[in-house]
């Protein structure tokens, strides 16, 4: 079982944070928390079996987060000792107090226990340590296989890797560690063709494991479908625009469940407390248990305990406990994503802890936890999702996106569209996209697949905030049938 990195637990961590709020206390806060953070975030990129880059960045600090006078105040620094901890926390009251005679409302936090802990996720090889040469070798091999094919000119893989160490305390008592990791690879045929070029992607999601998720069977069974699916890719002709049934794989919903419900019910975005980089939202809290999102299939939960999930820790950023609760449920809309000042204002009775900063030296935002769509019980497999349709779409594999800032109206494309005939596949199409308005779309869901259709995709790079911030996020969901969805053709223009 996995412990505790010895080099973070030597870092004066716990006599920084006790400086810290020992120093924040005296100037007057009558609230204070602190972060000690310690991460290394790994990228390799590689073309035709060449590295073309490989880095590892590392950042350290503490972050001071108060409140005085109604008002907050935060400050940081790089500097790990119990001084330079004491002299952030004294900034960020002095910025709590600049700042107090602006305060309309004074802030005010929703309870929670204080809690104190170790945590680190599940993982076998770490996959910021792993050594070049090894990444390497592997995807070296996997291009070689890709180049020897018909149709694949070039090949690109990329590996990102991240691992988070995070000490945590409060004003209150509160005091937990935490480590965690996660890792994305991915490998891309290219074609170069007469007209232009094609391309195809493994769709197996990031995933917060270790370097032993790269050895898993899965990576050589896509990396060998890659070809083909590429020359069908090629071969495939335009569709005709129109209303299709669409069964799409969780490969690309996922996506557009992080666009249209994951965004859409962050809650400071709801009241239009946040707006950066993904809007606002039209799921406004008046609509709070009236709001037909969608079909009464339609379950959605934001969890921060899935396994391996992207956002999944013990604890948030405030000290909150992970825990699943319902956003979307029988189609209604009946919760949000919360930070412990998001629920004091909507009146809830607690966090639902979804405080997070990707950096020392940024203040926690609320961020997505694992936002995902429940399955069917005992539901059917994707081929009898497909048998059930006569014409329409099978999609696979996230591509482009975009929705409007009120995360209403959107257009998704797809690595592969597959033309479903009286319920048999017929071949990919290609050159359109998807479109419809979130409450249409998610009311068309008609059918769910089975827990044998569910996988767990996602992102390591959600931004949100100004400055900007980045999140990984998870999103799982089983294969799903839409109603008469209205499809575009996105073809060149000769």
């Amino acid at each position: 079982m996995r412990t505790l990195d010895p080099d973070f637990l030597e870092l004066p961590a716990e006599a920084c944070g006790t400086a810290a709020l020992e120093s924040a206390q005296s100037l007057g806060a009558m609230w204070a928390d602190v972060r000690v953070s310690a991460d290394v975030e790994r990228n390799v990129s590689m073309r035709d079996g060449s590295v073309e880059n490989a880095d590892s960045h590392e950042s350290m600090g503490i972050g001071v987060r108060v409140i005085v006078d109604g008002s907050w105040g935060f400050a940081s620094t790089t500097t790990l000792t119990p001084g330079a901890a004491a002299a952030a926390a004294t900034r960020a009251v002095a910025m709590a107090r600049s700042l107090s005679a602006l305060v309309t409302t004074p802030v005010q936090l929703a309870a929670e226990p204080a809690v104190r802990g170790t945590w680190v996720s599940p993982y076998d090889v770490d996959p910021v340590t792993v050594a070049d040469a090894e990444v390497a070798q592997l995807f070296a091999e996997h291009s070689a296989r890709l180049l020897a094919t018909p149709h694949v000119s070039h090949v690109t893989c990329t590996f990102h890797a991240t691992k988070e160490r995070t000490y945590y305390a409060d004003s209150a008592g509160a005091a937990t560690w935490q480590q965690r990791v996660r890792c994305h690879p991915q490998v891309t045929a290219l074609a170069v063709t007469d007209s232009g070029f094609e391309d195809m992607t493994t769709t197996l999601p990031p995933q917060a494991r270790g370097w032993e998720y790269l050895t898993f069977p899965q990576w050589d069974e896509q990396i060998l479908q890659l070809p083909e699916h590429l020359a069908d890719r090629i071969a495939a002709p335009a569709l005709e625009p129109g209303r299709y049934d669409l069964v799409i794989h969780p490969s690309n919903l996922w996506l557009t469940i992080h666009e249209s419900v994951g965004h859409a019910t962050e809650y400071d975005r709801a009241v239009g407390f946040e707006a950066n980089y993904a809007g606002t939202s039209f799921a406004t809290p008046d609509q709070l248990g009236t709001l037909r999102y969608g079909s009464s299939l339609m379950h959605i939960t934001g969890d921060r305990t899935a396994p391996n999930g992207l956002a999944t820790v013990a604890w948030d950023h405030e000290g909150v406990a992970a825990q699943e609760w319902d956003i979307v449920r029988d189609g209604v809309l009946v919760g949000y994503q919360l930070d412990r000042w998001g629920a004091a204002v909507l009146g809830a009775p607690r966090s639902n802890g979804c405080a997070y900063a990707d950096d020392p030296s940024h203040v926690p935002l609320q961020r997505m936890p694992n936002v995902s769509l429940a399955p069917a019980e005992s539901g059917p497999d994707v081929s009898a999702l497909i048998a059930g349709v006569t014409e329409g779409l099978l999609v696979e594999g996230d591509k482009s996106w975009s929705i409007d800032m009120r995360r209403r109206n959107f257009q998704f494309t797809a690595q592969r569209f597959w033309r479903i005939r009286n319920g048999v596949l017929a071949g990919q199409v290609k050159d359109i996209a998807y479109q419809s308005d979130t409450i249409d779309f998610w009311r068309s869901l008609v059918a769910l697949g089975g827990e044998q259709t569910y996988v767990l995709g996602g992102a390591v790079n959600c931004g949100k905030g100004q400055p900007g911030q980045v999140a990984a996020v998870s999103h799982g969901c089983p294969a799903a049938v839409f109603e008469g969805v209205n499809v575009l053709s996105t073809g060149r223009v000769t």
